[in-house]
Order: C-alpha cells, then structure tokens, then sequence
C-alpha cells in the first residue's frame, strides 16, 4: 500500500479567484495546518532508509538521499512525537540509527566517501550512503544535518541507554566538523569541496541561509570559526528599499527562513541589525510583504500572481526552455532559485515556502494557503500535502486550470512546512535550540546580544 492510500485530502468548497473580485475565500483553520503538518511530516518516514536514516531528496525514480532532509528529519522526530505522528521510542530508534551511520560511515578524501573533515556530501546513495552523482561536500548543507543532530541531542534529555547515545554521537558530530579547514585561507567560508578539484571557487557572501552555517561555526569548542570570518561575511550584506520596505536583501524567499527554522531571532541582534534598528525576524517580515507586493505588481503579467498568490523560492519549474504563450515569448526554468524584484521569475509560485513564512507574516500568509488548499487544492490527492510548486502560465496536461504542477515532493520543503508551522504555533525547536551552549556560544561570537542570548 503506498502512501497515497494513507493519506488522502477532502473534498473542499471552490471560491471564486482573483484581485477585483468580491473575497469569498475559504480561510485557513487549524484543522488545515493540522493535517497540512501530519501529510508533510509523513514523508520523513515513508521517504526514508530505515537502515541507515537517509532521506531521499525528492520522490522521482532512483533519486539520492540529501543531507540536509535527514538533518530536516531529524530536527522535525521530535515535532512528530509531540504531535502523536510516531511513539517517542520510534523516534529515538530512528534518529539513533542515523546518527551511527553518518558516525561510523567514511570520512575520508576518496571519490566515493560519505564525508570528510566532519563535514558531508550534498548527496548520498539511499542505499550504500556513499558520495552520489560526482556532488560536492557541501558546507551549508552540512550545516542543517548537525543542527538536525543538535535538535535531537536537546530532545532526547532521557536517562536511557537510546538516548544517551543520540545525545552523544549528535555532540560528537558537531565536535567533528572542521569549520577553519574549510575557509581554505580565506575570510569567509566555502561553499564546498570535490576531491578531483579541491574547493569551490565561491564563498559564503551576501545575505543568505549561511547565517546558520556561520553562528555553527563560531560556536564550535574544536574547530571555530574567527570572529572575523562574521564580520568579513556582514561585510557583504546588502541593503536595500523595494516596494517601501527597507531590509537586508536577499531575493529568494528560502533565504529568509532556514536559518530562522533553528533560531528564535526574535529581540537579539548583532552589530548590522543594531545599527538599523531591527533584527533577522523583522528583516524576515519585511521580505515577506516584498514577496507579495511583487505579486501584487505582476510587472511580468504571470497568471493567478496576486494579493493571496505569492511565494517565490527556490523549487521546481516546467522549464528549462521557452514557449511563446498569448503571443509572448517566455523562458521557463527547471529547479533554480526564484527570486525578487530581480528574478529570475517565470511564474513559478512555491507553496512550502509560504508556509515557511508563518511566523513572520501570518496575516498575509493564511490567506495565500487558503487559495491553495481550498481553491487551487494543491494538497490533493499528494500523499505529503503541497506539491513542490506549480505554474499557472505554463500550460499543464489535460483541461487542468492550474498549470503545469510539479509532480514530485523535495525533502527540503517538507522539512520547513513540518517546522515552522511548529514554531508558529508553539515555538517547540526555536525552544529546543535556546538550550544550545554551541547555539549561544556561537551567536555572542557573532556580536550577538539581547533577550536570551
């Protein structure tokens, strides 16, 4: 029986669509983030490798594993044990299994290695869990798997022999990461390294999901990070005014949030955000409302964009090639990091990363899952909620008025969906991970101050 068969959406009410029109809406009820948050949290246990803990990356044929979905899993265990998804026993045998795999599995600088320095491939065979498809070893993504293992060691507080060992082997882990190794002599961080070619020619610069990686690499007790490597990063920010907001721009929705997915930002600010007045969790609000009046705007005249139809991330799209639709020539990606006001944009709209977006912004955000769940139904029948993103200018198959529809879940979004609808409604890993001393260490290192920190 397939997931499918578990899990199907209900029939729901159609409401008439678009700006001009008399707002017959649905909203969003807890009842819709209820089963929104159970569907997505599913894939975590049926898009897994109960062996060795690896979650695939997306549910084409044949696709590998992905490091940052298992360390997504593993921060999101103890959300599903909270929620009543899976018994506290499961989730501890789940996270320690994966945990002793990516202990005891190669770390060394062989071609077909799981690892090195600490640090591990962006992807991995679901089944041997060796280096996959010639990737890099990825820094950022290295990142989210130990804080996924950080999330567990602050769960699983128990005084059983399970949970002893989760809290060690995540400790070991962390510890383990060569954080200066992989700043190859320079100010700021990598992106990653390839044993036929050695590091990556680019650097973690610019406002982006590396807040994480850095405040991980200052906190170290083994192999931190300097401090200069922050500032040298901050260095880089940019900061801008579009469509009347003023905040540190990055154009892609994703980038606001991951980072925001383990840490309460929330009242602390470092020097940047202390000279502008505000801090991450307001900068994360700003772009939010950004992202919707681009919607609003349409400068580009994409189909269904509107007050409750925005949200572009990095996902999926119908492309890559180009299509002349109502006699304009239109070019169309493949899987690329959407952004705005700049693009690239080619109507591509994100549902995960609108939820990703809760906490920040839920008045805007509500709305725009209404649309999708009640009228665009885009949780049915997926056995794991959202479909990676859909297309409403690109012509889809049959009399479909949505569009093309990926037809695929990537790990990487169900992951956000699971947690920060979590932290929207209780806050549980933003609480979790205050509990940090690596967590903390790493932010006063960073010139962080105020509130818990």
């Amino acid at each position: 029986m397939t997931a499918a068969d578990f899990f199907r959406a209900g029939d729901k009410a159609l409401a008439d669509h678009g700006e001009g029109h008399v707002n017959h809406r649905k909203p969003t009820t807890d009842a819709d983030l209820d089963k929104l948050q159970h569907e997505s949290f599913n894939y975590f246990l049926y898009e897994a490798n109960a062996s060795n803990g690896l979650v695939i990356d997306k549910t084409a044929p044949d696709w590998p594993a992905s490091i940052a979905a298992t360390g997504l899993a593993l921060a999101a265990y103890p959300v599903g044990v909270e929620r009543g998804y899976m018994s506290r026993a499961a989730a501890a045998e789940r996270t320690l299994i994966t945990l002793r795999f990516f202990w005891n599995s190669p770390q060394d600088p062989e071609p077909d290695a799981t690892g090195y320095k600490g640090f591990y491939y962006h992807f991995l065979d679901m089944h041997t869990g060796r280096r996959a498809r010639q990737c890099e070893l990825s820094t950022v993504d290295s990142t989210f798997l130990l804080a996924g293992a950080l999330a567990a060691r602050l769960y699983f507080d128990a005084d059983s022999s399970d949970e002893r060992e989760i809290r060690s082997l995540a400790d070991a882990l962390y510890r383990r990461a060569d954080w200066q190794w992989a700043q190859d002599g320079g100010a700021t961080v990598t992106h990653g390294w390839t044993p036929e070619s050695g590091f990556l020619e680019y650097r973690w610069e610019g406002y982006d999901e590396a807040l994480l990686l850095y405040v991980l690499g200052l906190g170290s007790p083994t192999h931190p990070l300097p401090e200069t490597s922050y500032s040298a990063w901050c260095s880089t920010y940019e900061w801008k005014r579009i469509y009347g907001q003023e905040y540190l721009y990055a154009g892609s929705l994703f980038t606001h949030q991951l980072s925001h997915v383990w840490i309460d930002f929330r009242g602390i600010q470092d020097a940047f955000m202390r000279d502008k007045g505000i801090d991450y969790f307001e900068n994360s609000r700003r772009a939010t409302y950004v992202q919707q009046q681009y919607a609003i705007e349409n400068p580009l005249q994409f189909e269904a964009y509107g007050r409750d139809c925005w949200g572009i991330s990095a996902s999926e799209g119908p492309g890559p090639g180009t299509r002349r639709i109502n006699g304009i020539e239109r070019t169309f990606f493949d899987y690329v990091a959407r952004g705005v006001p700049y693009g690239p944009d080619d109507g591509t709209i994100a549902p995960w990363a609108v939820v990703a977006s809760l906490p920040f912004a839920p008045e805007i955000a509500l709305p725009m899952l209404g649309y999708c769940i009640h009228e665009a139904k885009l949780t049915e029948p997926n056995p794991y909620g959202f479909k990676a993103s859909f297309n409403q200018t690109f012509p889809g198959e049959g009399d479909t008025p949505l569009g093309w529809v990926s037809p695929w879940h990537f790990g990487l979004h169900q992951g956000p969906v699971v947690l920060m609808i979590e932290n929207y409604r209780t806050g549980l890993l933003w609480h979790l991970m205050r509990q940090c001393p690596y967590l903390i260490s790493g932010l006063r290192r960073a010139g962080f101050s105020g509130s818990w920190v």
